[in-house]
């Protein structure tokens, strides 16, 4: 006689201990006397050392001097009157955003509201001027009307999304940098003027942009069964990756123009760009040579079955499997990259950290380290941090440790 098998029903608590905040907090936080007993523990150590913090941030801290400075930690010295020109590059970023956000990102409506929100923050607490609370209000309506046309126009305009993205960071370059000598529409503004958040941004953007490419065929060139080519990217990877960015940046500061022609010269900036993407394309190379390294050795037997040859095989089959792998890597090289910029201040190039040591040399704000150095690691953090965030979208986007 065959058992009888009967299966019990799974119990679960009531909605109300599944779904909010205090069913949340009584499974994970006073589920037993000794978590009731840990999580008081813990919140009046958290409390005790936050508390000086939170005083000193509210109540001690003389934040006048960040906003006193606020233009020339974001802007440098760019003249006051071709400010237009990085509000414009703002208004472009938040049209091409808001118009991503609504072609391919699906619900996350919490943190879309979040960043349209941050701009009206700002406008009511930290900015100064009329005119730049109207930018930045200006900026989340410019969102929100583009998150609207990207949900309208669905997955049709994808292919705009991306020709938009590439577009943007040369233009930002056009638009900063001017396009005309004298007084006419768009001057040249020389970029010894560039500096602050603006020029943190740019070394970031010409950094992660250019160095990406040339790192890729670094990583072929290795791989390649041409000694000459193999042996020129193994020289050249082990030489860059060998020495620190600061004494990239310094021959770069001062070696380029001994190869250049009599009478031709490349400012500063130029300089540090060229450095940074030296330095960034040599580790990114040996990043990509590893996910090549992890593709197997099927994936080529099967693009040879189909009769592509070792070109299409590498461009279609074998390198976007690889660069997907590496999502974090390359995602976490970028944050270290932004946050290297910060060494250019050695070549008297003002960043943003050296516009925060131009601002604590004035007479009146040498006493306000803590509140400078606290702003500037706050831009940094939040950067960092919405690089990370995208990194973590795109890997779920992608299916990354899942497929």
């Amino acid at each position: 006689m065959a058992e009888e098998i009967v299966s019990r029903p799974q119990v679960l608590p009531p909605p109300s201990e599944r779904a909010t905040p205090f069913g949340w907090m009584r499974r994970n936080l006073f589920s037993t006397w000794y978590n009731t007993l840990l999580t008081f523990l813990a919140v009046g150590i958290i409390y005790a050392v936050l508390r000086p913090a939170i005083e000193w941030v509210f109540f001690t801290a003389r934040w006048e001097v960040v906003q006193v400075n606020l233009r020339l930690l974001m802007t440098g010295t760019y003249p006051q009157g071709q400010l237009w020109r990085v509000w414009l590059c703002l208004h472009l970023l938040a049209a091409i955003s808001g118009l991503t956000w609504g072609v391919s990102i699906r619900g996350r409506r919490a943190a879309g509201v979040i960043l349209l929100l941050v701009p009206l923050v700002l406008a009511a607490f930290v900015a100064t001027g009329a005119t730049a609370r109207m930018h930045l209000a200006a900026l989340s309506a410019v969102a929100l009307v583009a998150y609207a046309l990207g949900r309208l126009g669905g997955v049709s305009l994808r292919r705009m999304v991306i020709g938009a993205w590439i577009a943007y960071f040369p233009l930002i370059l056009l638009i900063i940098r001017g396009i005309t000598r004298g007084e006419g529409w768009l001057p040249i503004v020389p970029s010894n003027f560039w500096g602050g958040l603006m020029l943190t941004f740019l070394l970031t953007v010409v950094g992660v942009v250019v160095s990406f490419p040339v790192g890729v065929l670094l990583a072929l060139g290795r791989r390649s069964q041409l000694p000459v080519v193999r042996w020129a990217s193994i020289v050249y990877i082990e030489v860059i990756r060998g020495v620190p960015l600061i004494t990239i940046l310094f021959m770069a500061s001062t070696m380029v123009p001994l190869f250049l022609p009599s009478g031709v010269t490349i400012d500063r900036v130029l300089r540090a760009m060229i450095g940074i993407t030296m330095f960034s394309a040599a580790y990114l190379a040996e990043n990509v040579r590893g996910g090549l390294q992890a593709i197997p050795r099927g994936q080529y037997e099967a693009a040879s079955a189909l009769g592509l040859n070792a070109t299409l095989t590498m461009g279609l089959i074998i390198l976007p499997q690889a660069l997907r792998l590496i999502i974090p890597v390359l995602v976490g090289q970028f944050i270290a990259l932004f946050k290297d910029t910060t060494l250019v201040a050695t070549i008297g190039l003002l960043d943003l950290l050296g516009v925060a040591r131009s601002v604590l040399a004035q007479p009146q704000f040498i006493s306000y380290q803590h509140e400078v150095l606290v702003f500037i690691s706050l831009v940094y953090w939040i950067f960092s941090y919405f690089m990370a965030l995208i990194s973590q979208r795109l890997e779920v986007a992608l299916g990354v440790g899942q497929r």
